[in-house]
């Protein structure tokens, strides 16, 4: 299954950094620290959902206009990895500044925030982009998935610890104002331990290419432009993007405002959803083990309709949930969905991409990522406010995202777009 030269443990320690970087997004942008930033520090205010997906969306405009570039730059100087090492102190430390922010901080919650999720946003890219050199075309699907489910249980047990904190801090009399920031830490000091062992066990297969660095007058965004210029050759990938964009949107949506829905709409306690979040993340480790084997048997394309199809009916179960108990079992379809998803369309990319220019083009996907991640959560934060707060109308809005994902996905041809880009990436200038 791997690449000539890669050893198993490297794919351990590449896998490692999905179980790192997991607990960033669980708990801060899913369970706990968006529920917080709504409740406590922007006061229940009815712009507070909007406030905190305009702050994600910051974060996620400054990765899409420079994550071309510095993939590119990493791909020139063989340099993923320390680039990585970079990006991911840089997270560590943000998301530590998180434990600084207190009830009513909007401002300083606002630029804790922009800051880490973008490092957070460069490090995934830069993961991403390690996955064609370490795995054969044939067995990518398992290697992602592997990635993706040992996230999972790095979300899982960052939570875990973060869950078992509150629950003692509660009984103790503590507000969230004086237990949230402990998780902050926890997760920053977590995140670090796992990442470390990514750093020591994976290396940097790539060789430095004899190619001009960028000149005095030449932008990154004109990098960027570059870029996308030279993909239009690689159709697929093109069109894998787009698909990409509209039901990563819904995705986002779902990683976002999970815990903001859950307590608002369904009538969550913060403990309750922390352990929904939890189950939520077991139900996407299942999801992303049992698809990432089974696309590489039945089909990349296949696998990803079945997904994006999942999505849509979790939508609509979400938006018509009525009880706690139904709201569990949408949840945990939805776990299913996130993780076999985000797998698969890893998977995909990893197998259209230019293989010696898989960080530059990983930058692409990014962009598309990250763009998604604007467009989802902004949209259902303003479906939001101009039905004056109804979250059901919103979330059953998302389900669009996911079917229009799925007409994009028709057109792909997984074979003609593996062809391209093992045979054209010598031609690029």
């Amino acid at each position: 299954m791997l690449n000539a030269g890669v050893k198993p443990r490297e794919v351990f320690g590449w896998a490692m950094y999905d179980f790192a970087n997991s607990g960033y997004t669980t708990v801060v942008i899913t369970a706990v620290f968006a529920a917080y930033f709504v409740g406590a520090v922007a006061g229940n205010a009815d712009w507070g959902p909007l406030a905190w997906t305009c702050a994600l969306s910051l974060s996620y405009a400054i990765v899409m206009l420079t994550m071309p570039a510095l993939g590119a730059w990493a791909d020139r100087h063989a340099a993923k990895k320390k680039l990585l090492m970079a990006v991911t102190v840089a997270c560590v430390l943000c998301t530590a500044a998180l434990a600084c922010v207190g009830p009513g901080q909007v401002a300083l919650a606002v630029v804790c925030i922009v800051l880490s999720n973008a490092f957070y946003s460069y490090g995934e890219s830069l993961t991403a982009a390690f996955l064609p050199e370490l795995a054969k075309p044939e067995a990518m699907g398992r290697i992602s998935g592997w990635g993706w489910a040992l996230g999972y249980v790095g979300g899982m047990l960052t939570l875990g610890v973060c869950l078992a904190y509150v629950l003692w801090a509660q009984g103790q009399g503590q507000t969230a104002g004086q237990f949230v920031p402990i998780t902050m830490l926890a997760t920053a000091l977590i995140y670090a331990l796992a990442a470390s062992v990514t750093f020591a066990l994976m290396k940097e297969h790539a060789l430095p290419q004899a190619r001009r660095a960028l000149g005095p007058s030449e932008s990154q965004w004109q990098q960027m432009r570059k870029t996308f210029a030279q993909a239009k050759r690689y159709k697929d990938f093109m069109q894998l993007l787009v698909c990409a964009v509209a039901y990563q949107a819904g995705v986002a949506v779902a990683i976002t405002l999970a815990a903001i829905y859950a307590e608002q709409v369904i009538g969550f306690k913060p403990e309750e959803t922390m352990a929904l979040i939890f189950v939520l993340n077991m139900a996407a480790f299942v999801g992303a083990l049992v698809f990432g084997h089974a696309q590489d048997r039945i089909g990349h394309k296949l696998a990803l309709s079945l997904t994006l199809l999942g999505w849509a009916i979790t939508c609509a179960w979400a938006a018509l949930s009525t009880s706690k108990e139904m709201f569990w079992w949408a949840a945990g379809l939805a776990g299913v969905c996130m993780g076999s998803s985000q797998s698969i369309g890893r998977a995909m990319a990893g197998l259209l991409v230019p293989p010696a220019q898989s960080a530059q083009y990983f930058g692409l996907w990014t962009f598309a990522i990250r763009l998604a991640s604007i467009v989802g959560p902004l949209g259902y934060g303003l479906i939001t406010w101009l039905t004056a707060g109804n979250q059901r109308v919103a979330i059953a809005c998302t389900a669009l995202l996911f079917l229009l994902g799925w007409l994009l996905l028709l057109p792909v041809n997984m074979i003609r777009g593996r062809h391209a880009a093992l045979n054209d990436f010598s031609a690029q200038p």
